[in-house]
């Protein structure tokens, strides 16, 4: 998979804090970009908003606007799912990049992170889909993978998926192993399975009880 240094962009150079606003509002009406970077001699300042720079005065700079900035980052050595998640918590779709001294030395556009995300085997590789439920406090990553595990199969990966003060949701891609197995095991560990699956006895038995029993009744 490319690294997500390789999708390091510099296509339009960071704003000047000298810059107008009347320029910048021209920028951001010719490009998609949700936010952008701001520097000072080559300093990373922080982000413009887009919606933010409508409303600011045309003939002032953007040194008169300092105090709307957000401050977020990446540095280009992080991982995959880090860069995500500040995209994620920021609402963005671009994150600046800095350097090891804080230099400012590009971009990551969030089309390109996702296009990197798709090439993960999470993503790529043949597997099936389990999302399973249990309480906050009771649940164990650990766990998870040992079930998996027992039963002949592997995991492609996991994340958390919903959470709340009383239960979370994880989602799992697994590979090999049978998976009636590992279902049936989430079960006997108190796990609740919300994904439905075609090779899922349990299920499948109690809906041919209920199929019976109502044949039965309309008797």
């Amino acid at each position: 998979m490319t690294e997500i240094v390789d999708s390091l962009s510099n296509d339009y150079k960071a704003i000047d804090v000298q810059e107008s606003i009347a320029h910048i509002q021209n920028f951001f009406a010719e490009v998609p970009y949700s936010h952008f970077p701001v520097i000072e001699e080559g300093i990373y300042k922080g982000c413009l908003v887009a919606e933010d720079i409508e409303t600011f005065e045309a003939e002032k700079k953007i040194k008169d606007y300092l105090y709307t900035l957000e401050g977020f980052f990446v540095r280009k050595n992080m991982l995959l799912m880090d860069v995500l998640e500040v995209y994620a918590n920021n609402q963005s779709n671009i994150v600046p990049v800095l350097d090891e001294n804080n230099s400012y030395i590009g971009y990551y556009e969030l089309e390109d992170v996702i296009k990197l995300f798709y090439e993960t085997p999470f993503l790529k590789e043949q597997g099936s889909i389990i999302i399973v439920r249990k309480n906050v406090l009771d649940y164990s990553m650990s766990q998870i993978a040992q079930i998996i595990e027992s039963n002949n199969g592997k995991v492609l990966g996991f994340f958390i998926s919903k959470v709340d003060n009383e239960c979370v949701e994880i989602t799992i891609k697994v590979t090999l192993g049978s998976l009636n197995d590992i279902i049936q095991t989430f079960r006997r560990y108190n796990y609740d399975i919300l994904s439905e699956h075609q090779e899922d006895n349990y299920i499948n038995n109690l809906k041919e009880r209920s199929d019976y029993l109502n044949k039965y009744l309309s008797l």
